[in-house]
Parts: C-alpha cells; sequence; structure tokens
C-alpha cells in the first residue's frame, strides 16, 4: 500500500473507531438513566398566593413565597428522587409554588432531561457540584457507599444556591411525603437557630464517635453545655441567611480535616453535622420521618412504622424499596412507596404470603 492509500485508510480507521466510541458513550448514557413516565399535571388550589416578581414575571425559583426544596440528583438514586418528587407535588396545596434545587455532579444534562421529561412544568435548576471540592476532605467511613462526595453536597448548600433563596427544605431521595410540604417547610426556627431536623434524644449518642473523640478532653469538650442528640440530616429546614452568616460549611470542614489526622468518627457525613449543631438545633416531629424503613431484608427482617401520625416516609439504611421490589423481596411498607414509582416498565411484585 503507497503512503497516501496507508494515510487515507488510517484516517479511515480513527474516524470510526471515533464514531464508533461516541455512539457507546451515548448508549452507555441511555443505559444508565432508567426511562420513566410522564407525571400528571398538578395545579395551585384556588388559595394558593399568585408569586409574580416586581415586573410582573413569574419568578417561583427565586420568590420568598415560594417553598424551596433542595435534593441530590444522581444516576443511583435518580428512581428514588422522581418518586419523591411525585409524592411531593401529589400532597401539596399549592404545587406550582414549590421551587426544587438539585444539585448533581455528574451527568447532570442527562439528569436534567429526565425530571423535564416525567414532570414538564416543574419548577427546577439543577446546580453542578464539584467532587474535587470535597473529595480532598472524605475519609473512608464504615460503609463505602457513604464516601461518595455527593452525600457531602447538603453541606455546600448556603454556597451552591442564589442569595435570594432564605429557607430551603432538604430531603434524601429514599423518602416520600403524605403531607403538605408547606408544613415542614413553615417550621419555626426561633431566634437563633440555624436548622430543624427530626431529633432522637434516646439514640446512644456516643456510638457516634470513636474513643479517640471521647478521650481526648478538648474534643469531647465539644458538647459541653448542649443537649447534644442525634438528628437525621435526611430531612432539614435550613436557614440559609444564618448559615451563611455563621459560616457554617467551613465549621464543618474543619472537623473533616480534624477526622483526616485523628480518626474521630465513622459514619461519613453525619458526624461533623453533630459536631456543629447537636443540641442546637429545633426539634421536627417525629411524624416527618418515619425512618429506618430501609432496614436489613437480606434475613427477612421489615421495619414497621412507629407509633403515631405520619407525614414522611424514610427509606433509610441499607435496604431501598425500588431494589427490594425488582428483586421480587419487598417489605410490607415498600408497597407504600411503589404508587409513586414512575419507572416504566416495572418488575412486577407480590408479597410473601
Amino acid at each position: 500500500m503507497s503512503k497516501p492509500q496507508h494515510f487515507h485508510f488510517v484516517l479511515l480507521f480513527s474516524t470510526v473507531v471515533v464514531a464508533l466510541a461516541a455512539i457507546a458513550n451515548a448508549t452507555a448514557a441511555t443505559s444508565i438513566t432508567p426511562r420513566f413516565k410522564e407525571a400528571p399535571s398538578f395545579y395551585n388550589s384556588p388559595d394558593c398566593p399568585l408569586i409574580i416578581d416586581e415586573n410582573h414575571g413569574f419568578s417561583i425559583l427565586f420568590s420568598d413565597q415560594a417553598v424551596h426544596v433542595a435534593m441530590t440528583l444522581d444516576t443511583a438514586y435518580i428512581r428514588g428522587t422522581v418518586a419523591a418528587i411525585l409524592s411531593i407535588l401529589q400532597h401539596s396545596s399549592c404545587p406550582q409554588n414549590i421551587a426544587f434545587h438539585f444539585v448533581a455532579s455528574a451527568d447532570a444534562s442527562l439528569l436534567r432531561a429526565t425530571i423535564s421529561s416525567s414532570f414538564p412544568h416543574l419548577n427546577f435548576l439543577v446546580y453542578p457540584f464539584y467532587d474535587s471540592s470535597v473529595s480532598r476532605l472524605i475519609s473512608t467511613s464504615i460503609r463505602s457507599a457513604l464516601d461518595c462526595p455527593l452525600n457531602y453536597a447538603r453541606s455546600y448548600l448556603a454556597n451552591l444556591l442564589p442569595s435570594c433563596v432564605h429557607r430551603v427544605v432538604y430531603l434524601d431521595s429514599d423518602l416520600v411525603l403524605i403531607d403538605d410540604i408547606a408544613k415542614l417547610a413553615a417550621t419555626p426556627l426561633g431566634d437563633n437557630s440555624v436548622l430543624a431536623a427530626p431529633e432522637y434524644c434516646n439514640a446512644n449518642f456516643t456510638s457516634y464517635f470513636t474513643s479517640t473523640f471521647w478521650s481526648n478532653t478538648y474534643f469531647s469538650l465539644t458538647f459541653a453545655n448542649r443537649k447534644a442528640c442525634y438528628f437525621n440530616t435526611g430531612v432539614m429546614v435550613i436557614d440559609l441567611d444564618r448559615w451563611r452568616e455563621g459560616d457554617y460549611t467551613t465549621k464543618i470542614e474543619e472537623w473533616m480535616e480534624v477526622q483526616k489526622r485523628k480518626r474521630i468518627y465513622e459514619l461519613g457525613s453525619l458526624p461533623p453535622f453533630l459536631l456543629v449543631f447537636a443540641g442546637n438545633i429545633v426539634p421536627v416531629d417525629h411524624r416527618s420521618n418515619q425512618h429506618g424503613l430501609g432496614g436489613d431484608n437480606f434475613i427477612g427482617l421489615c421495619r414497621d412504622l412507629h407509633h403515631g401520625p405520619v407525614s414522611l416516609l424514610h427509606w433509610s439504611g441499607k435496604g431501598k424499596p425500588w431494589a427490594r421490589l425488582d428483586a421480587n423481596r419487598p417489605c410490607p411498607l415498600d408497597a407504600l412507596w411503589e404508587p409513586y414509582d414512575l419507572l416504566q416498565p416495572k418488575t412486577p411484585f407480590a408479597l410473601d404470603s
């Protein structure tokens, strides 16, 4: 083969390889994100306020009158996120007055398109979260799933969201609401508190930190004069103005730096929140966090509801309802999540008799 012919052959071969790689990448991107059907449209009740800005234009995403909701967005939990969004809209009196703020560290365009196709009229923005901004601070925990940088995005909401957003409800993706989110968003924070969350003072608080922490006089004095209790960071109402004024992101990062040197805890993104806020939060009614529903199902152990009224069901823990339903090994309470699942097609399931 002559040199010109060889050159054209190599060029053609390279072009084909590049084209095939592009097709493969597009196919991979499509395959990692499941398909969801379009949700029904939801409209405000007649007594909902009409939110308009000073220029008489709609601006739900930046309005004080809106209910602002923040969630993370990734391919692993997108099915849960879609179900959570549907549950919020379905039980809201003013669904058109809800603004969603999604934080994504990868596949942002694909995830944005997924949300748009399932909820064409949803008021939402997607904010990029760069793993490098926190990965240097993350220490390995007892579960590798807890080491994902996106788990730490809740610590950066005050930096990511616009300064005109003053209060936000942060929610995990493994939950559904069965009450109006406006009730949770209106939780009074008093004169000084930065956040409200479901608090559990019967939990063994000392277990969230290592013996290295408790044996160090300086560290253990962190909770002096504070009635420190465990609280769940998967359901929080946050005053972003107070967070910014107190520079609480920096305070959390400082404890993460201590963790890198001293190994003072084992549980990922939760302990830094406890170190900064435990004992100084407003407790949210436990009806707003029926938690622990993701209890280990591998040996047939399923959790029941706690006593009392229920506003929110939270599958915190290792087991997620969509995974158990797909494996045809659901817990009874997973049937309460299934009606909000927009995946298409869905795997039929049946509860064991």
